[in-house]
């Protein structure tokens, strides 16, 4: 990975960490769980995926897995990853081969 790419994971992680350390709501839930009588310590984790596209890739990875649903391939690979799944008439015969 070059270093530009480090430098904007970097950025997109700073990103992340001011957009929750500048939200007014979860301020609100902090200082209401404060007023409880308890310290919070708010841990986040992100897991950022990268994955090169070339000019040779594969368009159908973006297009509908089948006629019948909204999902991409890249949809139900990701699902998977975070184990979850459909149910069996909502993924095609195909992808639940695969």
């Amino acid at each position: 990975m070059n270093g530009r790419i480090k430098e904007l994971i970097q950025q997109l992680g700073e990103a992340i960490h001011e957009s929750v350390s500048d939200s007014e709501s979860i301020s609100g839930v902090v200082r209401e769980i404060r007023d409880e009588g308890f310290d919070v310590m708010l841990m986040l984790e992100a897991t950022i995926g990268l994955n090169e596209v070339t000019e040779s890739a594969d368009v159908s990875e973006h297009e509908p897995a089948s006629s019948g649903t909204d999902f991409t391939r890249n949809d139900l690979s990701f699902l998977k990853s975070l184990r979850i799944s459909l149910p069996d008439e909502d993924i095609p015969s195909a992808e639940r081969d695969a």
